[in-house]
């Protein structure tokens, strides 16, 4: 199992950040998802036109197949990423 420090994982972190674009959501799919504050999460999913969503709680994101993107939690985003 993959294990990274609290350093590591801020690495991690700041090079997301600085890889990521700006992105403007122009649509909104609201309400689509059981947690009303996830919602902006799809909407930014589906205007960047990502191919996955990683979270915690994939289960309330399953609407999220719709729009085709995959919801994946952080530990199989990891596996996948070995």
């Amino acid at each position: 199992m993959l294990s990274l420090s609290d350093a590591q994982v801020e690495i991690v972190l700041d090079n997301l950040c600085a890889l990521a674009d700006f992105q403007a959501v122009y649509f909104l799919w609201r309400p689509c998802l059981p947690d009303a504050n996830d919602d902006m999460v799809l909407e930014l999913a589906v205007a960047a036109q990502v191919r996955r969503i990683v979270t915690f709680n994939a289960k309330d994101f399953c609407p999220a197949i719709r729009f085709g993107i995959e919801v994946v939690t952080p530990k199989i985003m990891l596996e996948d990423l070995q």
